[in-house]
């Protein structure tokens, strides 16, 4: 107890200090009042009492997951990193701490689930990447001037809709190729900076989204 009471007063004394320079007051822990390092990475933990901080307002999920801003990811990094962050803040460590740290657990748990499927999916990190970008992402009317597209669509549509379960496996190959088609253009476009390329083949493939998630649906025994 002596020695957590010395750091805090420790602490104490460096922001005292830096408000004499004149120093605007950055972050600092919730529990100790530490400062603390601005940043919207990973989870951070006080270096005076090692409490759970609160995650960031806005936290940019690429370097959350310690991966570069871009459309290509590894599945792999992915994952570990995924598991790595959850090991440090899963709920279960923290059942006999504070309520307030219990509740940032939560918090960070959250949002790490959020960070993985949102780019683990070429979609969502598709989306994402425009978002971070100031692009809005497609409407739907966008896709209507391109007729060739809405016709395979409409073909995809009607098989869904007569196929028998048996008779699916046809249909869900078509429309895993033509996903793995505009994933391919999608980095593409991404790689050469052309956002609204990127923009106009993301609205496609929310449609090939719908169909999968149609297909899945058929596929359940109801």
């Amino acid at each position: 107890m002596l020695a957590a009471l010395q750091a805090r007063l420790g602490w104490a004394r460096l922001a005292l200090r830096g408000a004499a320079l004149g120093r605007a007051p950055g972050p600092s822990c919730w529990s100790c009042g530490a400062p603390l390092p601005s940043s919207d990475g990973p989870p951070h933990f006080c270096p005076g009492c090692q409490a759970l901080q609160p995650p960031a307002p806005r936290p940019d999920l690429f370097r959350l997951m310690d991966c570069d801003r871009s459309f290509r990811v590894d599945p792999g990094q992915l994952q570990r990193r995924f598991r790595s962050l959850q090991r440090a803040v899963h709920p279960d460590r923290f059942g006999k701490r504070p309520p307030k740290e219990q509740h940032y657990s939560e918090q960070h748990s959250s949002l790490i689930n959020k960070a993985y499927q949102t780019l683990l999916n070429p979609l969502s990190r598709g989306l994402y990447l425009l978002e971070l970008n100031g692009v809005e992402p497609a409407k739907e009317t966008d896709c209507d001037a391109d007729s060739a597209f809405l016709m395979e669509v409409m073909e995809i549509n009607e098989k869904l809709a007569e196929s028998k379960n048996k008779d699916l496996e046809e249909v869900e190959t078509s429309i895993k190729v033509k996903q793995e088609e505009l994933t391919r253009e999608v980095t593409a476009a991404f790689e050469r900076d052309d956002l609204q390329e990127a923009k106009k083949l993301l609205g496609k493939m929310k449609y090939f989204a719908n169909l999968e998630d149609k297909l899945k649906a058929k596929k359940i025994p109801s």
